[in-house]
């Protein structure tokens, strides 16, 4: 990321009006790989591939914001590595982690993670490292440390069914598992910082906050979320794609000053919603339109999108999620253009 790139992301945190309108997008292995036009293993393996990938979407989309940018991950077998996930890596699909706890009484046998030395997060690190020379030869910086949310890793950890029932059911044991994983994503986010003094903001993913009701998320979302986002740093960025009109209206409380919401409200809705202090990067539909839809649907459903907002202060436009698979160099260049119409 350029200086002037995080510049209009403060800015947009700051609530003001920012022109040309800005636009940015999340960018990791569903998209990247076979945009460049390789397999995700080869992204996933080679410093070099991984690289040039990033580099040839800054390059064709200068007036993009790519987030968090130069990403250095293993999709979702990032973090639930560090607990012992056996991960599966296929040659050009997703990678998917197992689950390590098949009752509640394995929560208690839990490790605590060392972020340091465990599972993927060293090779995670250190592709950033020895990338930071030459990401700065080119006026890049690693700005934010980035980390899935803590719901989302117990449930990757533990199923998603298995971890709803255990919040009902055994409320203490999902405390303690969601405990032991605040407490390494702290250890995480901390060593990325420390690593890598550039960085001065947090992206923390995390769809499951979109299951939950609002005693629920109150529960067993908020207090945890807290821990995360209220620390001293100048952009603290949330992604849940999944429905967020039961958080909403707690996120500027929870600490978080961007999010990017999924569509199942307009940005006008969101903005209502959650009061002042968030920022909002969204929200078109990102696999029926920015990658399903033609160039001319694209257009149109963006400049639709803009045009529909009452304040466009805090607003950097983006698809709702982060870019799916499939969107072509042609739709972006039709965002984009629409924009600027």
């Amino acid at each position: 990321m350029t200086d002037v790139q995080w510049g209009t992301l403060l800015k947009a945190v700051k609530g003001e009006l920012i022109e040309p309108a800005p636009a940015a997008f999340i960018i990791d292995s569903p998209w990247l790989p076979n945009w460049y036009g390789v397999r995700i293993l080869d992204y996933f393996s080679s410093d070099d591939i991984w690289f040039k990938a990033n580099l040839k979407a800054i390059e064709s989309f200068p007036d993009v914001i790519f987030l968090p940018g130069f990403w250095s991950e293993y999709g979702m077998c990032t973090e639930p590595s560090a607990f012992g996930a056996r991960s599966s890596f296929p040659i050009d699909e997703f990678p998917h982690a197992h689950r390590v706890i098949r009752s509640m009484d394995d929560i208690d046998e839990l490790h605590q993670p060392d972020p340091r030395t465990d599972g993927l997060l060293p090779f995670v690190l250190n592709r950033l490292i020895l990338a930071r020379g030459p990401m700065e030869e080119i006026g890049h910086k690693s700005r934010i440390a980035v980390c899935r949310g803590p719901l989302n890793i117990a449930s990757y950890l533990m199923g998603s069914t298995e971890f709803l029932t255990t919040m009902m059911m055994d409320p203490d044991k999902a405390h303690a598992l969601l405990e032991k994983i605040t407490t390494f994503l702290i250890d995480w986010l901390d060593l990325q910082r420390a690593s890598l003094p550039s960085i001065e903001g947090i992206l923390v993913l995390d769809d499951i906050i979109g299951f939950l009701g609002e005693p629920e998320f109150m529960e067993f979302g908020f207090p945890y979320f807290k821990r995360l986002f209220t620390q001293d740093l100048a952009l603290r960025f949330l992604h849940n794609d999944a429905p967020c009109a039961v958080s909403a209206p707690h996120l500027v409380e929870m600490g978080v000053n961007l999010f990017n919401p999924g569509f199942d409200l307009s940005l006008n809705e969101l903005k209502n919603a959650a009061g002042p202090g968030l920022a909002i990067l969204g929200n078109l539909p990102p696999r029926d339109v920015l990658a399903a839809g033609t160039p001319e649907k694209v257009f149109a459903e963006t400049r639709a999108m803009r045009d529909a907002l009452t304040d466009r202060s805090g607003i950097i436009f983006s698809c709702g999620g982060g870019m799916p698979p499939g969107v072509s160099s042609e739709n972006l260049r039709a965002f984009l253009k629409a924009l600027r119409f």
